[in-house]
């Protein structure tokens, strides 16, 4: 529970609450349509690292879909809908507040080893939260009126944040292997925020960085360019070579 967490951290929390009237709007709808509903992802990382961020994601325990429709209906000409069926989700554009909520089901998946593209199942909340590629980018925060703001952290994403770690939620070798584009987002995030890659997970990059050639020549290029933008390119480039 929040009341277990250093008074700077839930006042993190209590600030971006107030800052983001939608959480708790989306958190109201979700309570009319009885779903359970989370906002998850980088946007909850950047709340503790005091980062404004324009694009909130939302994981519903049910449809995304539905909850994205009702909260566009909520928010009435203030909100622009679009749903893409095919991967299950759905985005709501607030305009004149520049944000993007980004709306899908919690779900679980596996891979199949030629593609990087996931086989997609309905989940729970502890199936959605395992499937994120780093610790920091794995914790939760409810939106749900009686929960509003209470943390949900499994793989104690809080305690790599402050100290500045970059670790897989599962094994490392298995999250590269499905997904090996998160090899080169580990060192991306390793270059814009200081961090460092907790020494398993780098092992595990250098086991498994054969597996990058299944991923396109755009994606790679799109990482390397924030790497290149970041405040220290240099970290990067040099993670690139040492592994």
């Amino acid at each position: 529970m929040n009341e277990l967490l250093p008074p700077h951290h839930r006042s993190k929390i209590e600030r971006a609450l107030a800052d983001h009237p939608e959480l708790a709007l989306v958190g109201a709808v979700a309570d009319r349509l009885g779903l359970e509903c989370y906002v998850v992802g980088g946007f909850v990382r950047d709340i503790f690292l005091g980062r404004h961020s324009k694009d909130i994601d939302f994981v519903a325990v049910g449809s995304g879909i539905d909850l994205a429709r009702a909260v566009a209906a909520e928010l009435g000409r203030k909100a622009r809908l679009a749903v893409f069926k095919t991967y299950g989700t759905a985005q709501v554009t607030l305009r004149q507040r520049g944000l993007e909520l980004e709306f899908v089901g919690a779900r679980r998946e596996s891979y199949r080893r030629e593609s990087r593209n996931p086989i997609v199942e309905d989940g729970t909340l502890a199936d959605d939260i395992a499937r994120r590629d780093f610790t920091i980018n794995a914790m939760a925060i409810c939106v749900n009126g009686p929960r509003l703001g209470e943390l949900v952290d499994l793989y104690s994403g809080l305690t790599d944040l402050d100290d500045g770690i970059i670790r897989t939620p599962l094994d490392p070798d298995v999250t590269f292997s499905d997904d090996p584009l998160r090899m080169m987002r580990a060192i991306r995030f390793a270059s814009q925020l200081d961090f460092t890659i907790e020494p398993e997970t780098f092992e595990a990059i250098r086991r498994n960085r054969n597996r990058i050639s299944i991923i396109t020549k755009e994606r790679i290029n799109d990482e390397l360019s924030k790497i290149m933008r970041s405040s220290t390119p240099s970290t990067g480039f040099r993670l690139l070579d040492d592994s």
